[in-house]
């Protein structure tokens, strides 16, 4: 028994002994992971393992001790947790002893010093012990680089783990890390040894005497000059060296002294990126210094920092060099100043003001442009520099806009002083005493009414930023300032010789409004009702003038720039009060009376009235206000509009499709953001309006006969149903709907109504935003239900198919939104419909309704249940039966597939596209063939972004390409030849190889498009044949 247990011992113990010698003398390396494997399972020891290697370690040949230690190396650092405190102490001994050893071991060595630093069970002292001993017996930089990055890797371990006993060494660790360092030059080395630098800095390790010689040894790399090797595996970039050498020298002030000579000198070399870094490197230095840091330095900096913005003839050094100067004015800015201290941010500016004033006075103003760069860099750092720089600068360029008289230098000037008034904005005053533009207030004033009278458009454009800029300065401009402020304004609001200052004029009135809206009430707002009046005025309208018909272009023009004022300066509640009162009356009165106000006149009002609401929707209560107040007033005139007994023109004109849109605009508008109480309120009167014939809420309501839309109601009522959709297909999805049922079943109806395509078109949209939004349950199964019935009796019959169509298409789109489990009996059905002769090319065009984003209704604005990636999952689930439709589709109906498949593609985002693009290819270019026009510009349009991105698949195809894209720069359809010239321009993206061959022939064939009779295809053309005679020249 006993020498059976003595042979089960020594079994493994033979075991391990053949895998070791296998390693060792055999030089195989597989044991050695198969050791580690069995100390890790328990079938051996890492004592085992030292006693089996005994022989080996203790060999008199050199490479035969350096693949024992290897092989004991490989197994701590896969078992290192598993060491007890004891072990590790023996180890370590064992390692640090052989660190004397042949040159040839200390690899292995160092290897095994890494797997003891990561031991949790390490004993205190020993870490330092190992670190003096690496110090002392190893010329770290003659070994090989992995060697290396293994000792950093070591002295990394042991600051994270042994922080307080390695600054127990004193400056002795710095020291010993410099000499470890010292001449590296891998990089993958030197990112290691910058972040050691950094943590040693940060840490707060003693530094010792040693900071100078610290600096030297990282400093030495400054600036990096590195390019990584092609098809590097490291992925180590310069920008990775230069961001982690800034932060080690960015680190501390103590570097300061040696720092700022080093990084003027490298501004001053001829080198652009050296002085990109140098510059860069002292924005980050500007975060820790302080004035005792620069005080000997600042004229230097200065010199060289003004020499690069002043000459330099690259725009990112003279960026670099304005970030610089900001961020060293800004630390002298924060400095804590004792009393008797010199104010270093004094003596700063007053040098930066002594070299940049006089060149604000040139007469030439060659230097001006830099030298207010460099002015507003550094007032931009702290209020206190901006107070120095402004107060000194700003009586200067005043004085100079006086005595120059050309509008292109006073504009020049002007932009000058809106840069500082801007600085100006950046900072706050308690007191308005303090504020610097206080005493200078008329004289800004005076100068920038002067930029609004003059003719020139720049200057009045410069004029009116600087006027908003001033106006942004709290308790700055006076009432009288703000009077003729606002009287300019709406001068330049009616300008019709330059588009760009009455806009900007707009846009200045909307934000300053914002700031003073008892200013534009009291002396816009009655000027643009007065206005509005003139328009309407019998006086004018003697001879019943038409606006219809375009009478008078300048009143026309004029009554445009009032409503769109109105609209603009309704940027405050108080405003908002005055002016949608207006536009409602200005409205109200357009129907009334003698003026025959055309449909874009009633538009004009209706896009006014949108883009108020729109400001609306910031405020609750604004929104509220404005919805309440213009719902009601559009309803009723268009129910007024829609009674049988008016029969005039002007009354009918509301009724139009284009007016109607841009009523569903302003009520779509007002909706989406209504709180639910608030939205539930409203539908409470609006739904009863339609269904019942309520009219109670409308304001003036004594209507010749009742408002019956849906039942037998006349096309003028049947057609406001579009106004309907507009406010409940824009309700939160919570709000309750009255009378749903009744609602649905109505809105069903008439969709399938033959007589008024605009009517069964609204109420399908109508109902298909509702069966979005409604949760699933019985009821909207039940509604599905009447959906596809009512489809299904209409295709079969001839007498409202195409409603039924409609119908079909709206309820499908509502369903793929919200990937309801219908929708792909649905898209069947449709497809189905690609075969029918009568509805073939419009189930095609259907697909494209489908893929798209609406305006009016199913928006995510609207509140309607859109999820993400619904076209990609219509692409997957229904591209496949397209394209076995297509191939099994008899030949006349081929064009149909062609149109759908182009329309889904061309709406589907590219980065799904690219990879079916093999398979999907050739159908497109059989799509190019197609007659249809639109089946070609849908094609067109997609293939060109992907001849962009997938150039080497599309050049598979590059002869059918060319000849398809030069036969279609000849089609009657202008946009058609467009978008193929820009395809051909496209073509020239694919490799030159494959294009060279077709060269002469293209630039022969676009010969012709460069006489096409229209210029937006000549000016194609003419881009196109320039790229193509450029291919395969030197530099293309």
């Amino acid at each position: 028994m006993a020498a059976a247990a003595d042979l089960e011992a020594v079994a493994p113990t033979g075991a391990l002994w053949g895998l070791v010698h296998d390693f060792v003398m055999g030089q195989q390396e597989g044991p050695a992971d198969q050791v580690a494997a069995d100390v890790k399972s328990g079938s051996y020891t890492v004592l085992q393992v030292v006693e089996a290697l005994g022989s080996s370690l203790e060999n008199p040949e050199p490479r035969t001790r350096a693949r024992g230690i290897q092989l004991l190396s490989e197994v701590l650092l896969q078992c290192h947790p598993l060491l007890l405190e004891k072990e590790v102490v023996h180890l370590i001994l064992f390692y640090e002893n052989r660190l004397k050893d042949h040159h040839l071991v200390i690899p292995s060595v160092l290897r095994g010093l890494r797997a003891l630093s990561l031991c949790v069970a390490l004993p205190p002292g020993l870490a330092v012990s190992v670190l003096k001993a690496i110090f002392q017996e190893v010329h770290v930089q003659s070994l090989p680089q992995v060697d290396r990055h293994t000792v950093y890797s070591i002295i990394t371990n042991f600051m994270q783990t042994r922080e307080e006993e390695l600054k127990g060494l004193g400056a002795d660790f710095t020291f010993g890390f410099i000499q470890v360092m010292d001449g590296e030059k891998d990089p993958r080395n030197l990112l290691v040894a910058f972040r050691i630098v950094h943590d040693l800095i940060s840490r707060d390790y003693n530094l010792g005497p040693f900071v100078e010689e610290l600096f030297e040894v990282t400093s030495c790399y400054f600036p990096i000059d590195f390019t990584p090797p092609p098809n590097d595996p490291y992925g180590i970039q310069r920008e990775d060296l230069i961001l982690s050498l800034r932060a080690v020298l960015a680190s501390t002030p103590r570097f300061a002294e040696f720092l700022l000579p080093l990084l003027i000198e490298k501004v001053d070399s001829d080198i652009l990126s050296a002085k990109l870094d140098s510059l860069q490197t002292l924005n980050a230095c500007c975060t820790i210094y302080g004035q005792k840091e620069l005080k000997d330095f600042l004229p230097s900096l200065w010199v060289s920092i003004r020499r690069e913005v002043f000459q330099t003839a690259s725009e990112r050094v003279e960026a670099e060099g304005l970030a610089a100067l900001h961020s060293l004015t800004a630390c002298l800015s924060r400095s804590v100043l004792r009393a008797d201290a010199e104010d270093l941010l004094d003596f700063f500016l007053s040098n930066i003001l002594q070299d940049c004033r006089h060149h604000l006075c040139e007469p030439d103003m060659k230097l001006v442009w830099p030298s207010a760069k460099l002015l507003q860099a550094a007032a931009g750092a702290s209020a206190r520099a901006c107070d120095h720089i402004t107060s000194n600068v700003l009586p200067l360029l005043l004085e100079q806009f006086h005595k120059h008289s050309q509008s292109n230098q006073r504009r020049t000037i002007l932009e000058m002083i809106l840069g500082f008034l801007k600085l100006q904005q950046k900072w706050s005053y308690e007191d308005k005493g303090e504020r610097p533009l206080s005493g200078l207030k008329d004289q800004l004033c005076s100068l920038v009414f002067m930029a609004l009278t003059d003719p020139n458009a720049q200057l009045q454009l410069v004029g009116i930023r600087t006027l908003t800029v001033l106006g942004a300065q709290p308790g700055l401009l006076s009432p009288g300032d703000l009077e003729l402020a606002v009287g300019h304004l709406y001068r330049l609001s009616f300008l019709e010789e330059d588009s760009q200052s009455w806009a900007a004029a707009l846009e200045a009135s909307g934000t300053l409004a914002t700031l003073y809206p008892m200013a534009f009430s009291s002396h816009l707002v009655p000027k643009l009702a007065e206005d509005l009046c003139v328009v309407l005025s019998p006086g004018l309208l003697s001879g019943k003038l038409d606006l219809a018909k375009g009478d008078g272009p300048t009143k026309c023009s004029r009554h445009l720039r009032c409503l769109q004022a109105l609209s603009a300066v309704s940027t405050h509640p108080s405003i908002v009060k005055e002016t949608l009162p207006l536009l409602l009356q200005h409205l109200c009165q357009m129907n009334k009376g003698n003026v025959v106000a055309g449909p874009s006149e009633v538009i004009a009002v209706c896009q006014s009235l949108q883009q108020v609401a729109e400001k609306c929707q910031l405020d609750p209560e604004s929104c509220w206000y404005f919805h309440q107040t213009t719902i009601p007033c559009l309803l009723a005139l268009a129910v007024q509009a829609s009674m049988p007994e008016e029969l005039s023109v002007r009354r009918k004109v509301l009724l139009e499709d284009e007016v109607l849109a841009a009523m569903v605009s302003v009520i779509s508008t007002a909706t989406t953001h209504l709180s639910p109480d608030l939205a539930g309120q409203s539908v409470a009167h609006i739904v009863p309006l339609f269904l019942d014939g309520n009219i109670s809420f409308l304001p003036e309501n004594s209507f010749p006969c009742r408002f019956q839309p849906f039942q037998d109601g006349s096309s003028g009522q049947r057609r406001l149903v579009a106004l309907l959709m507009a406010f409940v297909c824009s309700l939160p999805r919570n709000v309750e709907i009255p009378q749903l049922n009744q609602l649905m079943q109505e809105l069903l109806g008439l969709s399938c109504c033959p007589g008024c395509p605009f009517s069964s078109t609204a109420a399908a949209k109508c109902f298909a935003g509702l069966l979005n939004k409604h949760p699933a349950g019985q009821q909207l199964d039940e509604f599905l239900q009447l959906a596809v019935d009512k489809v299904e009796a209409g295709l079969g019959s001839g007498s409202y198919r195409r409603q039924a169509f409609t119908l079909l298409l709206w309820v499908t789109k509502a369903l793929v939104l919200r990937y309801h489990p219908l929708s792909s009996c649905l898209i069947d059905r449709l497809m189905g419909l690609l075969s029918d002769p009568e509805l073939g090319p419009t189930a095609a065009d259907g697909f494209s309704l489908l893929m798209s984003d609406c305006t009016d209704v199913l928006t995510r604005a609207g509140h309607a249940e859109v999820r993400i990636m619904f076209r990609q999952r219509f692409f997957t689930d229904n591209v496949p039966a397209l394209v076995q439709g297509f191939h099994a589709a008899p030949q006349d109906v081929k064009p149909n597939y062609l149109k759908g498949l182009s329309h889904v593609l061309n709406r589907l985002p590219k980065p799904v596209l690219l990879p079916e693009l093999p398979t999907l290819l050739s159908l497109l270019l059989e799509a190019l063939s197609c007659p249809d026009c639109v089946v070609q510009l849908s094609t067109l349009s997609c293939l060109q972004p992907l001849l962009l991105e997938a150039p080497q698949v599309m050049s598979l195809h590059v002869d059918t390409l060319v000849t398809k894209f030069l036969n279609l720069t000849s089609s009657p359809s202008m946009a058609v030849r467009i978008a193929a010239l820009q395809c051909m321009h496209a073509l020239t993206r694919l490799p030159t190889p494959v294009l060279l061959p077709y060269k002469p022939q293209v630039i022969r064939a676009l010969a012709k498009p460069l006489d096409d009779k229209k210029r937006l295809v000549r000016k194609e053309a003419v881009l196109a044949r320039g790229e193509w005679f450029l291919l395969g020249s030197p530099g293309s």
